[in-house]
């Protein structure tokens, strides 16, 4: 499975690299009717050519008759005897792709094509998020590398789901190459090397990526973890092949045994992420970042155990981003004492990106094309198995787990087959628990109403109303609840069944409390109150609907700058997105996001206010929040608000100096979605300060009073968790 990433998200991305599966072929409930490939191919970087011999061997009882995709450039012929390939007059319907017919004599499982000439595929996918591992297209052939996927179709591609194969590559002096599976042999001469990849897991298509690459590896028992970097660095490969064992080791005691033999680090001519089976391949900025060892890294790692051996059924929905995510992105803030921070931020995304017209059901989603189908696909998703796990107690969750692997390995699978696993080893009937999350839109969304305190004995009873308000039938939850206790310095806690809209709350406890908090730790996944997340980059970019509004006094090439970055917004932002300057402009509507730049703009002071409550103060040197100072000169400032009139509604407001800093801000600025304010130095820009705005009024926490005013007191200390599994340590 083709596990891919957007050229543009992996190149400014500063948080999580995200893997995005491409459209699967897989259809059936197992792999079965493989066909074999034992390709012989000679790549010749100068002239982009190819020369190849595939020998393919097919399963019992296929078809005497039948089609294969290759290459436009590419002419096959049939050097086994009786076998006719002629090329169909119909086009084959895919980009760069011809169809042709093969006619085989009776009893013939095994014959040979021929084919050779040049590959090149240009960028063919269209939208705000093309990707791909060599920019866009699936074939290339250069000086600078070698990328060759199904997509390129260099090989006969057959409507079969799932193929094994063996590729010996022949190339120039100094290159050498990767594939899928175990590497068999490796001879570097003078005139040139010799590589052989053998695979005999079940596949989806044959990646092949060659350059001059400067090799490092390591082994650990039967793994062997690999580093191919174009420009040498031993340390760079010493940290990844360390981390790869790690993580493999971290991952083997969870789920169950690496399904490959290798996992290899490959360096890419452009920043790009692409991940494959038993390797992925990374911009050589990319791999530099020095936190992407510890955040994307393991995600991808993660993606050999699920959706490249156990493969989702993508006519069911994609379960495998979401619990890739859950089990790397969240598990790793986890062991770091940040799960609840990821949690908040990914039900944010969820109520910044996802209105009713964006949202669909969990088998609905196949991949990420945008932040509102990453919402979903992934946070939605991942939030579900943090339900479950908190449902099932972790001892449960993880067993469910080993046995679906178990089970299910290179096999097809889908939400009702993780729903057995997890049914069979907790012995519970889940079956409301899947419908209502895999098969249902939306989300509930709570309330926390009528909260008192009363004497009651030597105690306190306290009361309170909780509602879910979404439309629609209940959810069944179990919503957490935390009560601050007057002397006590932990929290009462403890969860309440709901299985209707409304549940009355009773509880009796030993001292007076003095706050309530309902799910204070965003363990239930829910449409946030906007009361409980602050403005944010998210917000704005969100929004249905934007409102750029220029400075028009600003020095004209400023201005200018500014109207391009405008354009910027539009490309990456909302769905409809109206420029104007600021004179057209009579009063910031409320019906919208509203994005308010530069520091001459004749709305700055709306801007300003709408950041009441954060303490945020502009001079004409610099603008302060709290202890931090951003200067104007070389800065660039982002803040957003919210519109005091529709709190739905961002207010964003940017100004930069220099004006070259803008085309940079435009691309980093949808990658710090969760944050209120930034500020950006030089023409890079480069990030300099950033932060998240405090929560001042959160809608599912009452205080409570005793005749003498409301204490706005600290919520008591939660129990501590511990991570679903921790990391082994280095060695």
């Amino acid at each position: 499975m083709r596990i891919i990433s957007s050229g543009k998200v992996i190149a400014y991305i500063v948080i999580v690299l995200f893997l995005v599966p491409s459209a699967c072929k897989a259809q059936g409930d197992r792999v079965r009717n493989m066909v074999h490939h034992d390709i012989e191919v000679v790549l010749k970087p100068l002239d982009g050519s190819i020369e190849a011999e595939d020998r393919i061997t097919l399963p019992e009882n296929f078809p005497r008759e039948f089609t294969f995709l290759l290459h436009k450039g590419l002419g096959p012929q049939a050097a086994t005897e009786g076998v006719r390939i002629r090329e169909e007059k119909e086009t084959s319907g895919y980009h760069g792709a011809r169809s042709y017919r093969v006619s085989l004599p009776p009893h013939t499982k095994e014959f040979v094509v021929r084919y050779r000439g040049v590959v090149d595929n240009p960028a063919g996918r269209e939208g705000k998020e093309a990707s791909g591992a060599s920019g866009g297209a699936d074939g290339t052939i250069s000086e600078k590398g070698v990328f060759l996927s199904e997509g390129s179709f260099w090989y006969p591609v057959t409507d079969r789901d799932f193929i094994t194969f063996s590729v010996r590559v022949s190339l120039p002096p100094g290159w050498s190459s990767v594939s899928q599976g175990k590497r068999t042999l490796h001879e570097k001469k003078n005139n040139g090397t010799v590589d052989q990849w053998d695979c005999p897991e079940p596949q989806e298509e044959i990646f092949l990526v060659a350059a001059r690459f400067t090799e490092y590896d390591r082994s650990s028992g039967r793994l062997l973890a690999m580093a191919f970097l174009r420009t040498p660095d031993r340390a760079l490969a010493d940290k990844y092949l360390e981390a790869t064992i790690r993580y493999i080791s971290m991952y083997e005691r969870l789920i169950g045994p690496y399904p490959y033999s290798k996992f290899a680090l490959v360096e890419n001519f452009l920043e790009t992420g692409f991940g494959m089976p038993s390797f992925t391949l990374l911009g050589p900025e990319i791999i530099r970042f020095p936190f992407i060892i510890t955040s994307s890294y393991p995600h991808e790692i993660l993606h050999n155990w699920w959706g490249n051996s156990v493969f989702p059924d993508y006519r069911t929905g994609n379960w495998s981003e979401g619990l890739t995510a859950y089990l790397s992105d969240h598990l790793l803030k986890e062991q770091e004492g940040k799960g609840v921070e990821y949690r908040r931020a990914t039900l944010q995304k969820y109520a910044d990106y996802v209105s009713s017209g964006r949202d669909f059901p969990l088998t609905e989603f196949r991949s990420r094309h945008g932040s509102s189908s990453e919402a979903i696909g992934y946070g939605k998703a991942l939030m579900f198995f943090h339900m479950l796990r908190r449902e099932l107690g972790d001892k449960v969750f993880v067993l469910a787990l080993q046995d679906f692997f178990r089970k299910n390995e290179f096999r097809v699978a889908s939400f009702d087959d993780l729903r057995k696993s997890f049914e069979t080893v907790s012995g519970r009937n889940l079956g409301r628990e899947f419908r209502q999350w895999v098969d249902r839109t939306g989300a509930p969304e709570l309330r926390l109403e009528n909260v008192r305190s009363a004497r009651d004995g030597n105690g306190y009873l306290l009361t309170a109303d909780i509602r879910q308000s979404q439309k629609g039938e209940a959810y069944l939850l179990k919503v957490p609840v935390a009560v601050t206790l007057e002397g006590h310095e932990k929290a009462y806690q403890t969860g309440i069944p709901m299985e209707s809209k409304h549940v009355a709350l009773r509880i009796h406890l030993p001292s007076r409390p003095l706050r309530i908090d309902v799910d204070p730790e965003f363990d239930i996944f829910r449409r946030l109150d906007r009361g409980e997340i602050p403005p944010a980059v998210s917000q704005a970019l969100g929004a249905k609907k934007m409102l750029v509004v220029l400075p028009s006094s600003a020095p004209e090439k400023l201005l200018l700058s500014y109207r391009d970055f405008a354009g910027m917004l539009s490309s990456s932002g909302p769905d409809e997105v109206t420029v104007k300057p600021d004179r057209e402009v009579e009063e910031v509507p409320s019906d919208r996001a509203v994005v308010i730049l530069g520091w001459e703009n004749r709305f700055l002071k709306e801007a300003m206010s709408s950041l009441s409550g954060y303490g945020v103060s502009a001079n004409g040197k610099d603008v302060t929040i709290g202890k931090i100072e951003i200067p104007k000169n070389d800065h660039s400032i982002v803040l957003i608000g919210r519109n005091p009139k529709n709190r739905d509604m961002a207010i964003m407001f940017i100004a930069a100096a220099p004006a070259k800093a803008l085309p940079g801000l435009g691309r980093k600025l949808p990658h710090y979605g969760k944050y209120g304010y930034l500020g950006f130095e030089g023409a890079s820009p480069d990030n300099m300060a950033k932060g998240i705005w405090p929560v001042l009024d959160s809608p599912m926490t009452a205080f409570i009073s005793y005749g003498k005013g409301i204490s706005r007191v600290e919520m008591g200390k939660l129990e501590t968790r511990r991570p679903l599994i921790s990391l082994p340590p280095e060695r």
